[in-house]
């Protein structure tokens, strides 16, 4: 994937261990605050995306994505560890596993997203990758503070009963389950909606039935899923004009 530069921010791939140290370090401020490294085995087998501002060079945006082959392969990937996705083995195309999505936390810049997706469609469409997936995560361990955007996600964002992931972990909260007969506040819901979860369902995404309770990164997450074919084409081709 070549450099793609929209305005004072560009995108590349990680070439360096430096590269990856900078991503590692802004993981590391967004995911446990402070100084340091957010590490773990994946970072060796993953490509790691940068965004960056022109003018200063600073590191602004980055995430790792793991390209698949197809479903049989996806027991490797990192929300494996997390859910049981053995409906996922069945799906016959190339696949992108996306995680560690962070913004830097004094930035607050729209176009940074929109480079992300764009840098992340080129990739897409040069690959013929046919699904997206991850863990998107809400911040903290009280799923009431969440509870409208969770009975958003039950209401009409689960995933087709043919991929559903099962439950693998013992700590989870079952929100389709609990909050069944809730009807969610979309505005609310949207207001404690990570963005990332927001761009997934805006083109067509889909959740777990489920939260996962991540004690090591103070998080809920659920596992997300978009396929490319759902994408609607006006946001496909919106897409298709940041990457260039």
């Amino acid at each position: 994937m070549d450099v793609i530069v929209k305005g004072r921010y560009r995108a590349r791939l990680a070439e360096t261990a430096t590269d990856v140290a900078s991503a590692q370090a802004l993981r590391h401020r967004c995911f446990r605050g402070g100084e340091g490294r957010d590490v773990d085995r994946f970072d060796t087998i993953c490509k790691h995306l940068l965004i960056e501002d022109l003018q200063s060079g600073d590191l602004q945006c980055c995430f790792r994505f793991l390209p698949l082959a197809g479903g049989d392969q996806i027991d490797q990937c990192y929300a494996a560890q997390f859910y049981e996705l053995s409906a996922l083995r069945r799906f016959a195309g190339p696949m992108i596993e996306m995680g560690r999505f962070c913004i830097h936390p004094a930035v607050q810049d729209p176009d940074i997203l929109r480079l992300a997706w764009g840098a992340i469609t080129r990739f897409v469409d040069q690959q013929g990758v046919q699904m997206l997936f991850g863990c998107s995560s809400f911040h903290g361990l009280e799923a009431e503070a969440h509870a409208e955007a969770f009975a958003m996600l039950k209401d009409g964002h689960l995933a087709p009963r043919r991929w559903r992931p099962r439950v693998k972990m013992p700590e989870v909260f079952r929100f389709a389950r609990v909050l069944r007969t809730r009807k969610p506040d979309r505005a609310r819901a949207l207001l404690t909606m990570p963005p990332l979860l927001r761009s997934y369902l805006a083109m067509g995404g889909w959740v777990s039935d489920h939260a996962v309770v991540d004690r090591d990164l103070n998080t809920l997450h659920v596992f997300t899923g978009l396929e490319i074919g759902a994408i609607p084409p006006a946001r496909a081709r919106a897409l298709r004009m940041v990457a260039g």
